[in-house]
């Protein structure tokens, strides 16, 4: 599969998205970012049969996330980084919108509380908190007098 280096299609987005959507496929191409790897040897970790792995491996070629190749009986499987780049330049520019409308919420909130600040009555020092009283001590309670009305049921 041939990808564009300045704009992936929906089609290549999709599959790289889908191929990277599966735990089990994340590990194989973390696995392959440290060296290539041969489909037994990829397999062993992951406790399914190789028909099973199989299916995995060509969900990640259809993304064009592995390639592999044939050394005599042996088939090597090696990373191909380049669709992941693409996907991270696609997400990159959602990145920046939602860094943006952040920004702008933190420049909002903070302009709120400046203006929360200078609003506060001036014999209020904005550190102490507020009495309900009036400045008085309650007084002890006094012995209990006799027996009040009852409600009639």
């Amino acid at each position: 599969m041939v990808h564009s280096t300045a704009h992936p299609d929906a089609g290549s987005l999709d599959a790289i998205f889908a191929a990277l959507s599966d735990s089990t496929r994340r590990t194989v191409l973390e696995t392959l970012g440290e060296r290539s790897l041969s489909v037994t040897e990829l397999a062993e970790p992951h406790g399914m049969s190789l028909t099973g792995f199989m299916k995995h491996l060509r969900v990640l070629e259809h993304a064009g996330l592995i390639s592999r190749t044939k050394e005599g009986r042996v088939v090597r499987c090696e990373l191909s980084p380049r669709p992941m780049q693409e996907a991270a330049v696609w997400l990159s520019r959602y990145e920046k919108f939602w860094t943006g409308r952040l920004d702008a919420l933190a420049r909002f909130l903070y302009h709120q509380e400046e203006t929360e600040w200078r609003t506060l009555p001036p014999e209020t020092p904005p550190s102490a908190p507020r009495s309900p009283s009036a400045g008085t001590t309650a007084s002890a309670p006094k012995k209990s007098g006799a027996r009040g009305p009852t409600r009639k049921r």
